[in-house]
């Protein structure tokens, strides 16, 4: 917020995650958690719900002086959103059956889930309790013990949540916190023979190194959510162009683009694209960018120094590529000490440019023209990512055309971003795999177990 010191955390070694992974293999083996009947895990996830509802105020200015997010947002996307995805999952865990196969009348089959065991979580600094929600809720909720590694940089909304925990009853043991450097404490984590699953939102590099820890380890297994260059795609029969700068401005800058769904592709049929950029561009001048806990502020800061300067990095190599920076592109406010950088449109941007390629994770719009339906699908999957994506079109058979055409795990159509727990996120591609949100993030905390019964 202003560059100043907020406060110091401590920097886990080896020897640290050891000892916390050591302490959930105990945890689980003796089944002060895991085998407790469904009702009573049921009854601390709503206990951690209403805490975090009680304390969502101060929940989110923890946050906000952590990582800058402003604070309009953080109260909704952070403590609020954490909170229901505790209820969800407390009301989701036992309805959660095994399965009977079908079989010959001498032969009973059974499928049982059983919890994995020990599961690693390794979370961003962009929305630390809303993602580590996203983990800790289905893995608690299917009876795992967790080691939880937030980002160096935002980690006190995090530690918050464990004390949460601790208080409305979770055993001693079962959930852990390890905070440090990811080339340490997160390294130790992903080659810990106690951690039987590893799940893990951040940068393509680092998830590549996971995996690679995975094999060196024990195999666990390793389920990767790793950002996206999502395409947002308006056609010129969009229902409402206005609507659809006004949402798709917010789909980029909102929480300053430090957000794995941004659209920070924006695809537009040539016959609008100056009329709509012109109206995007008013959008985006409206905003305000300033102090996170203003609340007159509707961005707020860019995490760090270093992810600032990669941004305004981006922004030189485009000119030099000889795109057309039709707004922004500088930093702002730099007197208050904070990093801050005002929204940022680039046009005249081909699908194979660095801009149009790699994941900038900053208020950063790379804006691309095309001239048919089959020149938009082509673009929006141009690139080696697949985590989502935006339509704006009236056509319902187009909507339908391009969802079923488009690489991504989500597809917004005439709207860009609001899903809710009842439906999954996850990627394909170089966006990851697996699924976090609804019931199908379970899939990644249950073990399957077949009982074969000859009567």
């Amino acid at each position: 917020m202003d560059g100043q010191k907020l406060t110091t955390i401590e920097r886990a070694g080896a020897n640290d995650v050891a000892r916390a992974c050591a302490a959930a293999r105990r945890a689980f083996d003796d089944g002060r958690w895991s085998r407790l009947a469904p009702a009573g895990r049921k009854k601390v996830l709503h206990r951690i719900a209403d805490r975090l509802e009680a304390e969502a105020l101060e929940l989110a200015v923890l946050g906000v002086r952590d990582n800058g997010t402003e604070l309009n947002m953080a109260l909704k996307a952070e403590p609020g959103s954490a909170a229901g995805t505790f209820r969800y999952y407390a009301e989701a865990l036992d309805k959660v059956y095994g399965e009977i196969a079908p079989t010959a009348p001498d032969v009973l089959g059974l499928v049982h889930r059983e919890p994995v065991g020990v599961v690693g979580a390794i979370v961003p600094w962009n929305f630390p309790l809303m993602i580590g929600a996203w983990k800790l809720a289905p893995a608690l909720a299917a009876g795992n013990s967790v080691v939880l590694k937030p980002a160096e940089t935002a980690s006190l909304s995090l530690l918050r949540l464990a004390e949460i925990c601790m208080e409305c009853g979770l055993p001693d043991g079962v959930l852990n916190v390890v905070t440090g450097q990811g080339a340490i404490a997160g390294e130790a984590l992903a080659l810990s023979h106690d951690v039987d699953v590893l799940v893990f939102t951040g940068s393509g590099a680092t998830g590549r190194r996971l995996l690679e820890y995975s094999a060196r380890s024990n195999l666990k297994r390793v389920y990767l959510e790793l950002g996206g260059k999502s395409p947002n795609v308006v056609f010129a029969d969009a229902p409402d162009l206005a609507i659809a700068a006004r949402v798709s401005a917010m789909g980029i800058f909102r929480n300053s683009g430090q957000v794995c769904v941004a659209g920070s592709r924006l695809l537009v049929e040539r016959s609008i694209h100056d009329d709509f950029v012109a109206l995007l561009a008013d959008e985006a001048k409206k905003l305000r960018v300033g102090d996170p806990l203003d609340l007159s502020s509707q961005i707020g800061a860019i995490n760090s120094e270093t992810q600032l300067l990669g941004n305004l990095g981006f922004v030189a190599d485009a000119r030099k590529q000889g795109n057309t920076i039709a707004l922004g592109g500088s930093r702002i406010l730099e007197s208050t000490g904070g990093y801050y950088m005002e929204p940022t449109i680039i046009t005249d941007v081909a699908p194979d440019h660095r801009i149009a390629q790699e994941e900038v994770f900053g208020p950063v719009l790379a804006v691309t023209a095309f001239d048919s339906d089959k020149d938009a699908l082509r673009i929006a999957n141009s690139t080696d990512y697949g985590l989502a994506a935006g339509v704006w079109t009236a056509n319902l058979s187009r909507a339908h055309a391009m969802v079923r055409g488009i690489r991504a795990g989500v597809v917004h159509v005439n709207t860009y971003g609001g899903a809710d727990n009842t439906v999954p996120l996850g990627g394909v591609g170089q966006s990851g795999n697996g699924h976090d949100k609804s019931l199908h993030a379970f899939d990644k905390y249950f073990n399957l177990k077949t009982a074969w019964m000859q009567l």
